[in-house]
């Protein structure tokens, strides 16, 4: 609540205040008032009602919560159109020298130039106008209705009414006109159906209000809350109240899903019923049929041809992406239709009404040709066979029959020589032989390898020498010069660890013998074993 100073108050005194406050919160006690009178609300939070301490309120108020540095000089007044002050009778020195008005010169003058000037005329002074200055405020300035006047809009309703008025009349003419004209022609029940014709075309926007008045057969009044305290609203219901919802049509938990979030059921709630009964059968049938299968070919156009650099987009321009849909469509059906005749003229249509003759589909003729025993021909001429436009009969690389007379293992190849290589040389009977022979001994050596692999031999256990190679039984170290290679070894060791004891002159012996590396084998550290922490 609000509190008139932030002084130092006692334990008490605070203790007095809160329960004064709670007190008020609960209507006991009387609300706090302001510097105007007013009642303070005591439900109002503290970080509201405090002031500032900058203000040096001395008793409670909400002042400092409203607009109190408002400057009296601002305004939001406009000027005064066309308003006149002053009209004098004659020329007065320093007026315009075209018009004659005070408030401007010669060259800011907005009326027509003058053949001779007012000035020398003295006739037809214009009236000064008026001249106003405001100091507008910072709404006033970006206000860009400042100064309008919404009486001015009657002339848009004037203008649009009399160009409806003005159609009317249009219309009433010609149906006048054609009424004549029917009248002398006679034409009897076809000028009947002509002013039939006339006369929708008149009743046109009346035909469209009855049309809105009949769609609120089912109009429901709906209270829509608002900050001001609410206002009515109309919502039309599209859905016949004796219909059934289509979540009671099947109560069945197992059949078709509603999602009562999106009102949607995209399965057939009765798939076994009879379709001709039903008149429901689910979003998914409505939305993949009709026009709706319609628009969703129309989305998939658009957004193909703008991937391929068409500027067409359905929500921006959909006339142009319809248009640009219908002419796709025309002339795909003439382009499928021009290859078909192509193909046709080419290849014939074997679905033609036409029937072949009798000869061609039965391989008989008048022609009479005589044979000999031999097969030779005494008479006549035989028939010549059709040729392919490829060469046929060609062989190559010494080759006696053609590639693709052999076929094995999914590989073409010549019947000559068994061959799968194209530009291959014949081998005749032997590449057949060697190629056999070749695959034997795969064969074999497959065989033996997968009977190796099923009878794996023991392998002989072998002892690694000291350094690399197999130990020979004979092998004796010397246990002195052991000794020494362990010293060696070891301060080995120390040097790697601590560089500065390493000498200038170091001289290096590639020679290592058998000590040496049986002293390094026993220095070696395993990472592996567990015990070597155990071992320095």
């Amino acid at each position: 609540m609000a509190t008139a100073s932030v002084a130092f108050k006692s334990r008490e005194d605070h203790r007095k205040q809160i329960e004064l406050e709670e007190a008020r919160k609960a209507g006991l006690a009387p609300a706090e008032v302001d510097e105007d009178g007013k009642e303070i609300n005591p439900h109002i939070p503290q970080y509201m009602s405090s002031a500032p301490w900058y203000l040096n309120a001395e008793r409670p108020s909400l002042k400092h919560q409203r607009k109190w540095k408002s400057d009296p000089n601002y305004t939001k007044s406009w000027y005064d159109r066309g308003a006149k002050i002053f009209q004098a009778d004659k020329y007065r020195k320093g007026a315009c020298e075209n018009c004659g008005a005070m408030t401007h010169d010669a060259k800011s003058c907005m009326e027509r130039p003058r053949k001779v000037g007012a000035k020398w005329t003295n006739k037809h002074i214009a009236p000064d106008e008026k001249i106003e200055t405001f100091e507008l405020d910072y709404d006033g300035k970006r206000d860009r209705w400042n100064g309008y006047d919404a009486s001015t809009y009657a002339r848009v309703i004037e203008r649009y009414e009399a160009r409806d008025e003005a159609r009317k009349k249009y219309l009433k003419e010609q149906q006048l006109q054609k009424l004549e004209k029917s009248n002398q022609n006679g034409e009897g029940s076809a000028s009947d159906e002509d002013e039939d014709e006339d006369e929708d075309d008149l009743r046109v926007d009346e035909a469209k209000v009855d049309e809105s008045k009949q769609m609120d057969f089912a109009k429901v009044e709906k209270r829509v809350r608002t900050t001001g305290g609410g206002s009515t609203g109309t919502v039309r219901n599209l859905r016949i109240r004796e219909d059934t919802a289509k979540y009671l049509l099947n109560l069945d938990v197992n059949s078709a899903h509603y999602d009562p979030k999106t009102r949607s059921m995209r399965e057939d709630p009765l798939p076994d019923a009879d379709p001709n009964e039903k008149f429901y059968l689910g979003d998914n049938q409505y939305r993949n049929s009709g026009q709706a299968l319609e628009f969703k070919e129309l989305n998939i156009h658009a957004w193909e041809a703008f991937d391929k650099g068409q500027d067409v987009h359905m929500q921006a321009a959909p006339s142009q992406a319809e248009l640009l849909y219908k002419n796709f469509k025309v002339m795909k059906e003439k382009l499928k239709s021009q290859t078909k005749d192509t193909i046709i003229e080419k290849y014939g249509n074997a679905a033609d009404e036409d029937k072949l003759p009798r000869e061609l589909l039965l391989g008989q003729s008048e022609r009479q040709v005589e044979y000999d025993r031999a097969g030779r021909i005494i008479k006549g001429q035989e028939a010549a066979l059709p040729r392919s436009k490829y060469e046929e009969d060609v062989y190559i690389n010494n080759h006696t029959t053609v590639w693709g007379s052999w076929w094995k293992d999914h590989q073409w190849g010549f019947k000559c020589c068994k061959q799968t290589i194209r530009n291959s040389y014949c081998t005749g009977a032997a590449g057949i032989e060697a190629a056999e022979a070749a695959s034997d001994l795969m064969r074999a050596n497959l065989a033996r390898k997968e009977t190796a692999e099923e009878d794996p031999e023991p392998a002989e256990e072998k002892r690694l020498a000291t350094w690399g190679t197999d130990v020979p039984d004979d092998l004796v170290l010397d246990e002195k010069l052991l000794a020494d290679a362990l010293k060696k070894e070891d301060q080995r060791k120390r040097e790697e660890k601590d560089e500065r004891k390493r000498k200038y002159n170091v001289r290096w012996n590639d020679e290592v013998t058998a000590e040496d590396m049986e002293a390094y084998r026993m220095k070696k550290v395993h990472h592996d074993d567990p015990m070597k922490n155990f071992l320095h």
